[in-house]
């Protein structure tokens, strides 16, 4: 039955893929960014359903005013599942530019990269996310710099806290949570060694997975700008490991 469920999921995403490349390379050059944000949103929707994800939503999106949100990160799959909920413009390690098709899309659908080891790399990224913030978009930033097996959260990079604070650009912390069959899980983690198709077949071949989205109370710009960066990287951090942490606890181990 997996094998069935795999090879019909796969099929639905390679028309997804094609159909996602077809509007990055053709239809986003002639729309407007109205346009452009709807298309993400419905795609990102699209394929939490091919491949079988329930986002479960707890907490309120900002959803009307330019907002980072800071999430902890287990996934490919995370830059999808917030996008689901509102689109979203990425910061994201130039890694993921290089990943079979997957960073095509995310690249076209607006995620910014960061090089990592240059000089002026954060100064670049603080452009254009501000650039994003004058039209009122969302940000979205990994300040773990990598991903996790989900049950941890990793020390916060504070420097792109910076440009959100100096623009009075409120943040907001977003705990995401997977579980398979109802039990917490590390299974659909990208980490390790473990190749980007590798862990699409674990995710195609599953059924009952759902990830837990919860958009935490917002951080004022008014406390950030008090707090500075590295307090406020702290702040959004504990947040998030209070809901992962509380999660964690309440399972007895690890579901693989």
């Amino acid at each position: 039955m997996s094998l069935f469920r795999f090879s019909w999921r796969a099929v639905a995403l390679i028309v997804w893929i094609v159909v996602g490349l077809f509007s990055v390379g053709l239809l986003f050059p002639v729309l407007r960014s109205g346009g452009r944000r709807l298309m993400v949103l419905r795609m990102s929707r699209l394929l939490m359903t091919i491949c079988g994800v329930r986002v479960i939503l707890h907490g309120q999106a900002v959803q009307d005013r330019s907002v980072l949100y800071v999430s902890n990160h287990i996934s490919w799959l995370d830059i999808f599942v917030l996008n689901s909920v509102r689109c979203t413009s990425f910061i994201a390690k130039s890694d993921i530019r290089r990943w079979p098709v997957i960073g095509w899309l995310v690249a076209g659908a607006g995620t910014v990269f960061i090089e990592r080891g240059q000089r002026r790399a954060i100064q670049i990224v603080s452009q254009q996310m501000a650039v994003c913030f004058e039209r009122g978009d969302a940000v979205g930033l990994f300040p773990e710099g990598t991903t996790s097996t989900g049950w941890e959260v990793r020390p916060f990079h504070a420097s792109l806290f910076e440009t959100a604070i100096s623009l009075n650009v409120d943040i907001q912390p977003v705990a995401l949570v997977f579980e398979h069959q109802g039990r917490r899980s590390e299974r659909f983690a990208f980490v390790g060694e473990q190749s980007l198709v590798g862990n699409i077949w674990v995710l195609l071949s599953a059924r009952h997975v759902s990830v837990h989205c919860h958009f935490l109370d917002v951080m004022p710009a008014l406390s950030c700008t008090q707090w500075g960066r590295s307090q406020t990287a702290h702040q959004a951090r504990e947040r998030i490991r209070a809901v992962v942490c509380h999660e964690s606890a309440a399972d007895a181990g690890p579901a693989r």
